[in-house]
């Protein structure tokens, strides 16, 4: 028996749902939960794991068929994965967080329909090797923008500090670059072995943990690196930043993360948007909400006030007997749309200020304007 959760009812779907229903489950619940959409949120980050975990067996008739007949126990012998599936790890019994990362880019990061979930991606799958030396770390950056940077778009020269290949032995690890065969999968960087599942016996295939995926093993060390091959180093990267970004949308640049081990390939940089705080608007979506405070005598007599837009000052008029708290639209004065031409409104509130100090003549009139029942 399990305690894990129907993968049915994790996306929300009926169990003769399609594979385009799935999908589209899926993609909701991503886009609600990604990690980058809820930084620090362990209950985001979980409901993310368990619809990537469900996703990835419903996806697939094979998985969706064996899991409608056994359940879970399909996928829990003895560490196989689903129907042989050892893509992480050797099943999803010890599938995480990281693991869900993986498959959602493996999965979508060159699919149109997923390629903009966040507003942009990377459109590069993730790559883990491909029988190689070990990829390395991906690494993340906070890129502050300013609202105004956001609605025109903007190139950022960032600094990042990451492992890139050691100087001195050029990467290889080696003093002298002697190097010799690793007796574990001889030279292959990956070895094999057989597991027995619920049905039958299956081959599964991962990195060596002897070379680390290098296919051989370093005789005499490099002295700067200790015969990893990698050292710290910090270096400045472009990103060219589109308009209409928003907080949680994130900028993939390729090989820019750690290099691998052993000469293996380089993770990415991703980069992570965060709009800081205006002084002045308040953003909704593509909207933006401004407040603006009239006299009484423009509120009801009627006036034309001078308005501060993302793109600069505009005339807003103001008609007679205007109530406090209205609100204005200005078409086309919000931010942009992501990657469209359209762009957002801006919204006008005005709030009609009573003054706190009246001179004579002042309070004259207004005491003429109260017996008139004004």
């Amino acid at each position: 028996m399990t305690d894990k959760a129907d993968y049915y009812e994790v996306l929300g779907v009926q169990k003769n749902a399609s594979e385009e229903e799935i999908k589209t489950a899926y993609r909701k619940m991503a886009m609600k939960y990604h990690p980058d959409k809820n930084p620090g949120d362990k209950s985001a980050e979980e409901k993310f794991r368990q619809a990537t975990e469900a996703y990835e067996v419903l996806k697939d008739p094979q998985r969706r068929s064996q899991y409608d007949q056994f359940g879970h126990a399909a996928f829990q012998q003895q560490g196989a994965g689903p129907g042989g599936f050892s893509g992480f790890g050797g099943g999803f019994g010890g599938f995480d967080i990281s693991d869900a990362l993986r498959a959602f880019m493996s999965d979508f990061g060159g699919d149109s329909s997923f390629g903009d979930l966040f507003g942009f991606g990377s459109g590069r799958s993730r790559r883990s090797g491909g029988g190689q030396a070990s990829r390395g770390n991906d690494l993340q950056i906070r890129l502050p923008l300013t609202l105004e940077e956001i609605a025109q778009g903007v190139q950022k020269t960032i600094k990042i500090k990451r492992r890139d290949r050691c100087p001195t032995c050029g990467g290889s690890g080696s003093r002298e670059g002697k190097k010799k065969t690793c007796s574990s999968c001889n030279g292959k960087g990956r070895v094999r072995r057989v597991a027995s599942s619920f049905f039958g016996q299956v081959i599964q295939e991962s990195v060596c943990p002897t070379c680390g995926g290098g296919g051989y093993i370093i005789s005499d060390p490099c002295p700067s690196c200790g015969g990893e091959g990698l050292a710290s180093t910090e270096s400045t990267v472009g990103v060219a930043v589109p308009a209409g970004v928003s907080e949680g949308n994130y900028i993939t640049i390729p090989d820019q993360g750690d290099a691998g081990p052993n000469g293996g390939p380089a993770g990415d940089l991703i980069v992570l948007i965060h709009e800081t705080p205006h002084h002045f608007f308040q953003r909704h979506g593509t909207d933006l909400l401004s407040d603006i405070d009239i006299s009484f005598s423009q509120s009801a007599l009627g006036a034309s006030r001078e308005v501060e837009t993302i793109d600069g000052k505009v005339s807003l008029k103001i008609p007679p007997g205007t109530q406090s708290e209205k609100i204005f639209r200005l078409k086309g004065k919000g931010l942009p749309v992501l990657q469209r031409r359209e762009r957002g409104d801006q919204l006008v509130r005005v709030h009609v200020r009573t003054p706190e100090k009246l001179s004579r003549t002042a309070k004259d009139l207004l005491e003429k304007l109260a017996k008139e029942g004004l």
